[in-house]
């Protein structure tokens, strides 16, 4: 009975990762259409809601006009000297990527008014409208990337052979990659630059309140929200995840000999937890209590429902264990490798819950700090900004050893897919913010009841811990993604110099001057970007003078409406 269910599930996992994923797209077009069906409130707020649409659309428009010019020559490159598997796969990948976080956007922006309007009826209403709407962008990045992965890697295995497309699906991963650095880079820069924009022209030179109605900048902090948090974020996690679902199986390639069941087992964890995020969803939508509590019980009933599905599975695909750098692992090291990476994703949300939110002694301690002195605060929020980098990094050397004694290399790469395979419901938790962000705003604006105004900062406070929650997650998944990749890197070298009939022998020692520059390097890189990425924050808020824009405040009276296409 046994080996018959090892059997059918080794020929159908991938199949039923597509369907999986199919199930997670229907889930979230069924919520595009229950957030577009929800009441809109009233004319004004419609007026604002299109003014951040449209200008949410003419950013999206000029990107994707710069991307494509990138993508063609990177395309042309493939096709010449990769091969046209690989190109084929850089523009699938690419697309995805760009439609899981433009229509998750579009949504975002359909249901900040809609939650702006719900909170005139209560929190746990305007609460699921706002998630609601987010979880349309974590469905479309699990369910887009799971399935383009899936069906490329199924059609490319049947025309070129197996080895061949698994080594083709770098392209796809590389197209992810492309949308990522620019959705990611370029949105971040956007929200913050707008943000920045804003409170300068607002509250220092106007002396206006957040997200007063005359300060023409609000639409554009508004839209920045949404391309920065939402599509930027989406992207970043889509590549991620594609890179990782890619490495798992390049990793069972590698280290395992082409062993069938460890191609197809990552396919089949990130198929079940789309699974996990249907439920993590309904959970947000019957649950009561608290918001932060009810989202963080939705993360909770994803690993759960995960790890329970998870372990039938090991046991049918791999009945007798197998062997991985000479040791047999039996199924339970294999499954208990997939738990790390379940267990991980909670811990990740727990310890940046812990340093954003606003009912532990961080964020309180900050805000002590603020009586005192600008000084003072900017002090104590890059401190505890430096103290929250600790116990995550600890936590991802835990999972690193712990995964590799389970079962290796291939165990790391288990443990990924299988954190990774919750990104559903955590994109949602992270496009949540952005929605109540704007909702709050848009109550400002429209005038609405102060009643409105705290019910939609309650969320808003909630969402900003939610989006720091995600970029914990992000870069923590990316962290053990990166060990993987380049432990595949080093197998495939292996590979490529033992065929050729040298003899293998690659190492680091830090007795090697070359490994020591490289590490200074490699240290000094994200600083560089850091710097250049701020540079391109302060050019951009300051490309019209503060003394322009306050005297376009102290013209508009709230009814006039800036171009925002332009």
């Amino acid at each position: 009975m046994m080996n018959f269910l090892a059997l059918s599930i080794l020929n159908s996992g991938v199949p039923l990762s597509m369907v999986c994923a199919v199930i997670g797209l229907a889930f979230a077009f069924f919520l595009i259409a229950a957030v577009s069906r929800a009441p809109s409130g009233n004319e004004r707020m419609r007026e604002i809601s299109a003014a951040v649409q449209e200008g949410a659309r003419a950013y999206l428009n000029r990107q994707v006009k710069t991307i494509s010019i990138i993508a063609v020559v990177i395309f042309i490159l493939l096709f010449i000297f990769k091969d046209s598997a690989t190109a084929i796969g850089f523009v699938i990948g690419a697309f995805c990527s760009l439609a899981a976080g433009f229509i998750g956007m579009r949504v975002a922006v359909l249901a900040n008014v809609r939650t702006a309007q719900a909170a005139m009826v209560g929190r746990v209403n305007a609460l699921r409208m706002g998630f609601n709407g987010g979880s349309v962008t974590g469905l479309l990045v699990v369910g887009l990337a799971l399935l383009s992965v899936s069906i490329f890697y199924t059609i490319a295995a049947k025309l070129i052979g197996s080895d061949a497309a698994i080594r083709s699906l770098i392209g796809l991963a590389l197209g992810g990659s492309l949308i990522s650095v620019f959705a990611r880079l370029g949105g971040g820069i956007y929200t913050k630059a707008a943000d920045v924009g804003a409170d300068l022209v607002g509250k220092i030179e106007s002396g206006l309140e957040e997200d007063d109605p005359r300060n023409p900048a609000v639409i554009a902090d508004n839209v920045g929200d949404n391309v920065g948090d939402c599509a930027g974020m989406a992207a970043d996690v889509f590549e991620t995840y594609a890179v990782s679902l890619v490495g798992a199986i390049l990793a069972g390639l590698l280290t395992l000999g082409g062993n069938p069941a460890a191609i197809v087992y990552p396919f089949v964890l990130g198929g079940i937890s789309v699974l996990g995020a249907i439920c993590g969803i309904l959970f947000v939508n019957v649950a009561p209590g608290k918001p932060a509590a009810v989202l963080i019980g939705a993360v909770m009933v994803n690993a759960v429902i995960s790890a329970i599905l998870f372990w039938p599975v090991t046991r049918s695909l791999f009945p007798a264990g197998v062997i991985i750098d000479g040791v047999l692992r039996s199924p339970a090291q294999l499954y208990f490798a997939s738990l790390v990476g379940l267990i991980m994703t909670p811990v990740i949300v727990a310890l940046t819950n812990y340093y954003t939110s606003s009912h532990f002694r961080p964020v309180q301690k900050i805000a002590h700090a603020s009586e005192t002195g600008h000084a003072t605060n900017i002090i104590a929020g890059l401190a505890a900004g430096e103290h929250a980098t600790a116990l995550p990094v600890l936590f991802i050397g835990a999972a690193i050893l712990t995964s590799y004694h389970f079962a290796g290399l291939y165990g790391i790469a288990v443990a990924v897919m299988a954190m990774l395979s919750m990104a559903g419901v955590i994109i949602s938790l992270d496009s949540f913010g952005p929605i109540t962000d704007n909702a709050g705003g848009l109550a400002v604006m429209a005038e609405l009841p102060k009643e409105v105004r705290v019910v939609t900062d309650d969320l808003d406070a909630v969402g900003n811990t939610m989006k720091a929650v995600t970029k914990g997650y992000a870069i923590a998944s990316a962290g053990l993604a990166a060990l993987v990749l380049f432990g595949s890197y080093v197998e495939e070298l292996r590979g490529h110099i033992t065929a050729s009939g040298g003899v293998f022998s690659f190492q680091f020692s830090l007795s090697d001057p070359k490994v020591i520059i490289g590490l200074f390097i490699g240290g000094l890189l994200p600083f560089t970007f850091t710097a250049f990425s701020m540079d391109a924050v302060g050019k951009a808020a300051g490309a019209r003078s503060a003394k322009q824009l306050a005297q376009s405040c102290a013209k508009c009276v709230g009814n006039c409406r800036p171009n925002q296409g332009s």
